[in-house]
């Protein structure tokens, strides 16, 4: 009888326990479904703005180019002695080039 007694504490602990760690289970499963959503928000918000950087690249591109070939919208064409002048900066992998004001 006394065998039977202590076997059934410890089947209420383990039924405790199994509770417990269900109910873990349970909490890790919805942090772990909120943080797969975040993670699919912000990889759509990364391939936005990888889109929108490489939109503005090609924009600051055709602008460069446009200013290189005297195209500019702008009626005030610079002279060659302006202490501002334009040039190329390569960034070192395959991106478009970036522009870049130097005043002296």
């Amino acid at each position: 009888a006394e065998k039977n007694l202590k076997l059934e504490e410890k089947i209420t602990m383990l039924q405790q326990q199994n509770e417990e760690l269900r109910a873990r289970i349970e909490q890790n499963t919805v942090i772990t479904r909120q943080l797969s959503e975040e993670n699919a928000n912000l990889q759509e918000y990364v391939e936005k703005e990888v889109e929108e950087k490489k939109k503005l690249s090609r924009t600051n591109e055709e602008l460069l180019w446009k200013l290189q070939e005297g195209d500019a919208v702008s009626p005030v064409k610079l002279p060659p002695t302006s202490p501002t002048s334009f040039y190329r900066c390569s960034s070192g992998n395959s991106s478009p080039a970036k522009v870049r004001t130097l005043r002296r």
